[in-house]
């Protein structure tokens, strides 16, 4: 059976629809349903209950990034639903029909080529990804794929795992690979937002120091009641270098994490950081980065990027969170409020996540 017992899909849904480049979105009624008969080897349909909305899918929908998004388009990509179908002849599917998965960033990759294979699966040449170059989950209904859905803990509420997929595994990757041990000092810029109030919490979990960067009174509340050990306002400070060298004991942090989407945060990060500190690039503005090549040799500093995360961060980052380290701050909303939601995101008014309700579980 490739459907769901008990399970009727509908014909139409609603779905969040960017008709073309830089278009006011659309919610529309009557979009059509891919019906189970018609899903290909290897796909799933999944009728999602929430979904977490993220930065990158305002970028989908201006088409301001140098790789740009299909359209129309249905963009989100931390979807959390059931699996009511699956299409026929699908060999040793990873889930099951009813399964609760995660819809992350990365929707597709072949698993088999040589980035695949080395842990790399972003980077896979044939990647498909969720609500950019696929439909993604500001829909009823998503098509998605059974090897790269990923099985959300039983013990994790919908809503609050949402964002996990994409902000809570880009967070939980850029730390793994940022040179860090127990006791080290990391900077995080933009540390109020949604993916940086899950970067404090990582990073705690891991046993780090962290200086949280970003502006305003809700937001040093909150990134202090979520453990950050030191605070600095970028708005009010006269000397941003020097305040987060003080804050971490004279020498600087051992690594710096920039969730911010703006280039400053990588051109301050270069100066503040220790020798043989680790600049993380997470946030992707389109922009130069302004290092200084000087002081990046000088220092002996390592600049990596880290694009989301593979199938196992995923697990990893999920577990976390189901184990009661990292918790999601984020408000509900609906469906139909996505349109002023973009609008908040443009002028910097969300702190924490946004998250949907798309339909009853």
């Amino acid at each position: 059976m490739s459907t769901l017992q008990g399970f009727t899909i509908p014909q139409t849904q609603t779905a969040a629809i960017v008709p073309a480049v830089g278009s006011d979105l659309e919610i529309k009624s009557q979009h059509p349903v891919k019906q189970a008969k018609d899903l290909k080897p290897g796909e799933c349909l999944v009728h999602i209950s929430h979904t977490g909305v993220c930065h990158t899918d305002l970028h989908a929908k201006q088409g301001d990034w140098p790789v740009k998004p299909m359209n129309p388009l249905i963009g989100g990509h931390e979807g959390v639903g059931r699996i009511v179908a699956i299409g026929e002849n699908t060999p040793n599917s990873p889930v099951k029909l009813g399964d609760r998965v995660g819809i992350k960033w990365m929707a597709d990759s072949c698993l088999n080529c040589e980035f695949c294979r080395r842990g790399f699966e972003m980077n896979c040449p044939n990647v498909k990804l969720s609500g950019y170059t696929v439909d993604g989950t500001f829909s009823e209904y998503v098509v998605s794929y059974t090897n790269h859905v990923t099985v959300i803990p039983d013990n994790l509420d919908s809503a609050g795992a949402a964002s996990i997929l994409c902000a809570g595994v880009t967070t939980y990757k850029g730390l793994k690979v940022s040179n860090t041990k127990v006791g080290d000092w990391v900077a995080l810029p933009g540390a109020g937002g949604g993916l940086g109030h899950l970067a404090v919490q990582y990073a705690k979990a891991a046993g780090l120091k962290v200086v949280a960067i970003d502006t305003g009174a809700a937001k040093e509340k909150m990134v202090k009641e979520l453990g950050a050990d030191a605070w600095v306002d970028f708005k009010t400070s006269k000397d941003l270098v020097a305040d987060v060298k003080a804050a971490t004991g004279g020498a600087g942090p051992h690594a710096a994490l920039v969730t911010a989407a703006h280039k400053s945060g990588y051109t301050q990060a270069i100066q503040y950081l220790r020798e043989g500190g680790t600049l993380v690039c997470v946030g992707m503005p389109d922009a130069e980065m302004g290092a200084n090549a000087f002081w990046t040799v000088f220092k002996s500093i390592r600049i990596q990027g880290s694009y989301v995360g593979t199938r196992q961060d995923a697990v990893e980052a999920l577990d976390i969170a189901a184990a009661g380290k990292v918790k999601v701050i984020f408000e509900s909303k609906q469906l139909k409020d996505l349109k002023d939601v973009y609008e908040d995101l443009e002028h910097g008014k969300i702190a924490g996540r946004i998250v949907l309700e798309v339909s009853k579980e």
